[in-house]
């Protein structure tokens, strides 16, 4: 790897070089994923322990294969949190297929950049194709069109993007929101906190942003959502957009969407669906009724890189007007001017960035490697392993759901002496303890969330390698740690 020039030694990692180093790193990869049920969930290491053990200057020479491998097994993989592993039931399923994994591999091995369809035609055409496929395998008519974006956040941004220039009537050409009345955009107390981002990165403004209650089943609640949007147009301001969530992080609460595009219609504003993690759901036919309505909305966002399982970052924005989605978003600069323009798709027009890496191979290698029949297969194993754990907790007499199970994400609570047998302050201080005991073992990584105010312990099923022996094992950790918890309060 080293090379003399001009009298200087210089590194450059040749063809034959990155063949063999290649092939010892995927044998590496794939021990790790192999034995990753040897090592614990989350990370033990403590805060600055991964920077002080590597070394503080950067190599003046190239370095073996041999010193790398050593430093990414004995600190890379302790210094993190296994979203591959079969016990991982913390946040979301994050899931990283091998199969997917060759893809990106494939991706970055080329070095591609779109940033326009001269640069790439396969960028773009590939992921115009792997876009209709994830259209139809969701049950998406084919008036939505599609892109891939780094994640829900970006997607999200984008779509509040398009509401405010379609209420401004495209004040961007003009004096922006300096202009004409003041825009609001709703969603729920429960939406994930990058639908607030979103809101306000749109330059709405906090004030104009209105986070609607919701219900029993933390859904957002449309007879408010219809109250909040006529005050603010009593009010003289004009509503935008609005936000629904299909699946919430908390509780992974479903709101009522076809009642909340029915008061959104009526004061002409925006319908972005966030389905980042339960979008994924909507490849089995029997969920789709979850979004019902959707053929209604505007927009829709899906994370392919959670519980589908396409190696992050892989992030689905469909849209049903790509005319006005692209003037919003479209620059037409001088350097990237092809005699190829008006008939191709442009995909530096349907977002942010300007340039995007091939991600649709690893989708694209995931589909077809994996096929969507074994994923569909996989997630309903999901969630009859979420439905198993549902039935244990509900006939046990100190544990109880504080959210209604929503697909493969359970919310619960252990009170020693049954529910309602512990002040909310000892309750929450319990559930803390238990779920940390959990935790620090190793054996298992969860979640708490706060609901209504109070703590619950979350577990959210859907890891690729997770059995029901391992739920099976989790249960048992859970009611050990929260006796053992209970014993020392």
């Amino acid at each position: 790897m080293v090379r003399t020039v001009l009298g200087c030694e210089v590194g450059r990692v040749t063809p034959e070089e990155f063949r063999q180093f290649g092939h010892r790193l995927v044998d590496w990869i794939a021990d790790f994923r192999r034995d990753i049920d040897d090592l614990p969930v989350r990370s033990t290491v403590e805060p600055g322990w991964v920077r002080t053990t590597l070394a503080a200057a950067p190599p003046e020479k190239p370095e073996s294969p041999e010193a790398i491998l050593e430093d990414l097994s004995k600190v890379i993989v302790p210094g993190l949190s296994h979203f591959q592993h079969p016990r991982y039931f913390a946040f979301y399923p994050a899931n990283a297929s091998l199969a997917s994994a060759l893809g990106d591999m494939v991706s970055t091995g080329l070095g591609s950049i779109g940033l326009n369809w001269e640069a790439a035609p396969a960028l773009t055409e590939l992921e115009e194709l792997t876009c209709d496929w994830m259209r139809e395998l969701l049950g998406l008519d084919p008036a939505w069109k599609g892109a891939i974006h780094d994640t829900a956040s970006t997607g999200t941004l984008v779509a509040a993007l398009c509401a405010r220039e379609r209420a401004s009537d495209y004040g961007l050409d003009r004096d922006g929101l300096r202009e004409g009345p003041p825009l609001t955009m709703y969603s729920s107390e429960a939406a994930h906190s990058s639908v607030a981002k979103a809101i306000l990165l749109a330059g709405i403004g906090r004030s104009n942003m209105r986070l609607v209650p919701v219900d029993s089943a933390y859904r957002l609640d449309p007879e408010a959502l219809a109250r909040a949007m006529a005050a603010d147009k009593a009010a003289g301001r004009r509503p935008a957009a609005v936000i629904a969530s299909i699946g919430a992080t908390g509780a992974a609460s479903v709101d009522p969407l076809a009642e909340i595009i029915e008061v959104a219609r009526a004061h002409g504003a925006w319908v972005h669906v966030d389905a980042a993690m339960a979008g994924s759901a909507m490849i089995l036919e029997e969920c789709r009724v979850l979004w019902n309505g959707v053929e209604e909305a505007d927009s829709v966002s899906l994370n392919a890189h959670k519980w589908i399982g396409t190696v992050f970052d892989c992030s689905l924005l469909y849209v049903r007007d790509t005319e006005h989605l692209v003037r919003v978003m479209s620059t037409d600069p001088s350097y990237l001017k092809t005699h190829r323009a008006d008939d191709v798709t442009q995909y530096r027009n349907w977002g942010i960035p300007l340039g995007r890496r091939f991600r649709a191979l690893k989708l694209w290698f995931h589909l077809r490697l994996d096929g969507a029949q074994a994923i569909r297969a996989r997630l309903r194993r999901d969630l009859a392993n979420a439905q198993w754990l549902a039935a244990q907790i509900e006939a046990a007499d100190d544990w109880y759901l504080t959210a209604p199970p929503m697909l493969q994400t359970l919310c619960m609570r252990h009170e020693p002496g049954g529910r309602g047998s512990m002040a909310s302050d000892a309750r929450d201080a319990h559930t803390l303890r238990w779920t940390e005991a959990v935790n620090r073992s190793g054996r298992a990584y969860l979640t708490p969330t706060i609901l209504d105010g109070a703590w619950s312990g979350r577990v959210s099923i859907g890891a690729e390698p997770t059995e029901r022996t391992h739920v099976e094992a989790l249960w048992r950790l859970m009611q050990d740690a929260a006796t053992d918890a209970g014993r020392s309060s």
